[in-house]
């Protein structure tokens, strides 16, 4: 953006030096556009204000809505500089394309809302059906949209659950922390609470692979709901521990809280369906830090975790990948065949339409013209193609959600208290009672970090955190300060 804006500026002083500032208001039919590059970069400088953290944490929407302005910036660009420069940024707008109307076909549809976890420090966990075919890594996430909020707004969340230990289910944790938040979490937290909700969903996205079981022990540290990437990797590990019976790494976790109800998130690193009785051999230590409590609060002000069961939709549909399950293939099949069909119709509209005006002088047909048709003509080759493409994988998997909907049955009733809240009863199921042993609480008080990285004598630590920037920043320090090599830091950031 830096280039650009020079670019820019540095031609508007020197029109205003040589006293020629009405070519700020050029458009040229076969020539350069000014006016087109100036509205470019005004949308362009639109976009690079709304990403400044401060806007875009506090006031998300206005950094989502504004990031529309890339369409402005886009189109003008190619009318500012013509079809033949444009042609350079094509690659990236050609698969930037492809991936947003992928997007926007599956959005178009609501998926089938199973349950909630509502969470009494204003966190929900909201659990989907999937068909099967869908997998994912863990620290992925989905972008969520509920119409009865807001029809426009979209937000990524971290998925808590694993595609191998709930196959058919898939969950994400929502913190509320904006007013998009808090107003679902009203929602459904409040007595009267909807029985049903609409909801459209993006994704899973997430990374092609995960290393986690290279180490000998994975060390997190998160900070409030910082957590949440870490529930999906400690589910994947119980999975594997489960089901190839090979060694898995020892995690220690360090989590650290404001207030004693964030404690109830440690509640979700158990599925709502439960967890198979290895967890307890996982070898799990948890260590959980509340700052600002001295002492733990008492059984009378304590309030529990409650799970909302939704009525189905007989429309809402189990969330399905949008290629099918060989995804990369089909994905693959509609980059090269729209492009092919990009170029094909391009030649034709060269030949027959463009050649017999301009005589290829380039003095005659009108270049914001050839912009627009050669802009149409990308749009409607991605557009047949995915379409295509959408609809073959939408029959094939039409099966196997019917069949999903078919085998919910009655809606339960019940749910479980929290297992820290509930800490004096006996525990309902030996994976709670294991989680439970094996984890440490300290009120008042923050992690000596370098204390608890440096004792560990593992031949290899891997060391994931996330949490705030001072957190991160921390972690990252004492990793790289050479005084212990075992310690291998990766950081997990979602600064949306």
């Amino acid at each position: 953006m830096t280039l650009f804006s020079a670019h820019g500026i540095c031609y508007i002083i020197y029109w205003a030096a040589t006293h020629q500032l009405s070519e700020m208001l050029k458009w040229g039919k076969t020539d350069i556009s000014n006016l087109a590059g100036e509205l470019s970069l005004l949308s362009g400088l639109v976009l690079w204000i709304a990403t400044f953290p401060r806007i875009r944490r506090k006031m998300f929407e206005l950094f989502f809505y504004t990031h529309h302005f890339y369409i402005l910036f886009v189109v003008f660009f190619v009318f500012h500089v013509g079809v033949s420069y444009a042609c350079i940024m094509l690659p990236g707008f050609f698969l930037f394309m492809v991936d947003r109307f992928l997007r926007f076909l599956q959005s178009r549809s609501n998926v089938r809302l199973v349950s909630a976890r509502v969470l009494p420090c204003e966190t929900l966990e909201l659990n989907f059906s999937k068909t099967k075919g869908l997998s994912y890594t863990p620290t992925s996430i989905m972008f969520v949209n509920v119409p009865s909020i807001s029809k426009l707004q979209w937000h990524p969340f971290t998925i808590t659950s694993s595609s191998n230990l709930e196959p058919e289910k898939i969950s994400v944790a929502i913190k509320g922390e904006g007013s998009w938040s808090k107003k679902l979490y009203q929602m459904i937290s409040s007595p009267n609470s909807v029985d049903r909700l609409s909801v459209s969903v993006e994704g899973p996205y997430g990374p092609p692979s995960t290393h986690f079981l290279r180490h000998d022990l994975l060390v997190m540290v998160s900070g409030g709901s910082g957590i949440t990437p870490f529930i999906s990797i400690i589910r994947e590990l119980i999975h594997t521990s489960e089901s190839q019976k090979c060694k898995t790494p020892e995690i220690l976790l360090i989590s650290v809280f404001k207030n004693s109800e964030d404690l109830t998130m440690l509640d979700l690193l158990l599925p709502i369906s439960g967890a198979p009785s290895e967890t307890c051999k996982l070898g799990l230590q948890i260590e959980a830090f509340v700052t600002r409590e001295k002492q733990p609060v008492s059984t009378e002000d304590k309030k529990n975790l409650r799970t909302i069961w939704f009525k189905p939709n007989p429309s809402d549909e189990p969330i399905t990948p949008i290629l099918g399950q060989n995804n990369w293939l089909w994905l693959g099949a509609i980059i090269s065949c729209s492009f092919i069909i990009f170029l094909i119709s391009l030649g034709i509209l060269n030949r027959y339409y463009i050649y017999p005006i301009d005589k290829n002088t380039n003095d005659i047909f009108s270049y914001p013209i050839k912009a627009v048709l050669n802009m149409l003509i990308i749009c409607i080759s991605i557009v047949i193609t995915s379409s295509a493409a959408f609809v073959w994988n939408k029959r094939q998997s039409g099966t196997d959600a019917k069949q999903i909907q078919n085998m919910e049955g009655a809606t339960p009733m019940a749910s479980p208290n929290s297992w820290f809240y509930n800490a004096d009863r006996e525990m309902e199921s030996l994976p709670q009672q294991s989680l439970f042993q094996s984890t440490n609480l300290h009120f008042g008080e923050r992690p000596d970090l370098k204390r608890l990285l440096f004792e560990r004598k593992e031949s290899s630590v891997g060391v994931l955190v996330c949490g705030p920037k001072k957190m991160r920043h921390e972690v990252a320090n004492i990793c790289s300060s050479g005084l212990a090599s075992n310690l291998h830091f990766e950081s997990i950031s979602f600064s949306w």
